[in-house]
């Protein structure tokens, strides 16, 4: 799990590769899950969620601050 605090200090190159590797973690997840229609860890699908909404957060913070 991404905690805010250690998202901040990030630049926002490594925020965005960061956004792209959880977006294709979540598809294959959901890709997954519609093949076999079950997850072994279903937890990871929603926290996942949560980590790539954490970045775009701290995404938009760093652009209203920057403007």
């Amino acid at each position: 799990m991404l905690k805010a605090k250690d998202l901040i200090n990030q630049s926002v190159e490594e925020l965005e590769a960061q956004y792209e590797d959880l977006s294709r973690e979540i598809f294959e997840l959901l890709n997954e899950l519609k093949l076999a229609r079950k997850l072994d860890k279903p937890h990871l699908l929603k926290e996942k969620k949560r980590d790539r909404a954490r970045i775009l957060t701290v995404l938009r913070q760093k652009q209203v601050k920057g403007a």
